[in-house]
């Protein structure tokens, strides 16, 4: 993604404020599968510091972490950058002999930044959900798709508008050109990227 993250620096310019794109490699990314009526989930909660989301959909979070539900039985836990092993650890620990399942994901995922006033409209070229606030808040998560490619879209909160995107890393070169093909109309056209 190294191509890209002169190009997203320039169409992040050329948009004079109205929209952000990076990608925010290396994120924690750690899959939890287990009952979320038995003592794991409990368990798993105390370690966060924060109860697994239990609504459909939805993201709980806790200083630095945070908790997307995937599934009925699955969450994926985000982190900063190399606490991967640490927050795997954890979680391992917490649950004990319990049947659960706790893996990391990191590599399996990069995320990217789509952040701006634009942001959403941005992302409505190729998603078909409804991305206003009032639908599709700080306290949601979605998996959909974003011009054909599978990903897991997270808003990031009223202070900071804007969305992870988190995509599959055999996907994520074509969703970059894709983006920077869809937030042309807010640079300036598809001239003021570096090529």
């Amino acid at each position: 993604m190294s191509y890209h993250a002169e190009r997203f620096a320039a169409a992040t310019r050329a948009s004079g404020g109205a929209l952000r794109l990076a990608e925010l490699p290396f994120l924690a990314q750690v899959n939890v599968r287990l009952d979320p009526k038995g003592p794991a989930a409990d368990a798993v909660g105390l370690a966060l510091g924060f109860p697994l989301p239990l609504e459909s959909n939805t993201v709980a979070r806790g200083g630095e972490l945070a908790a997307l539900w995937l599934g009925p039985d699955e969450w994926l836990v985000v982190g900063p950058p190399g606490t991967q092993a640490e927050i795997e650890a954890r979680l391992r620990e917490a649950i004990g002999d319990e049947h659960a399942a706790v893996v990391d994901v990191s590599s399996q995922r990069t995320t990217l930044l789509v952040a701006g006033a634009r942001a959403g409209e941005v992302l409505a070229h190729g998603c078909s959900l409804d991305l206003h606030p009032r639908s599709f808040g700080a306290d949601r998560c979605a998996q959909t798709t974003l011009a054909r490619a599978h990903v897991v879209l997270v808003p990031r909160g009223e202070l900071k508008p804007g969305f992870w995107v988190l995509v599959r890393s055999s996907f994520a070169g074509y969703l970059a050109d894709w983006l920077l093909d869809a937030a042309s109309e807010y640079t300036n056209g598809p001239d003021t990227q570096v090529r």
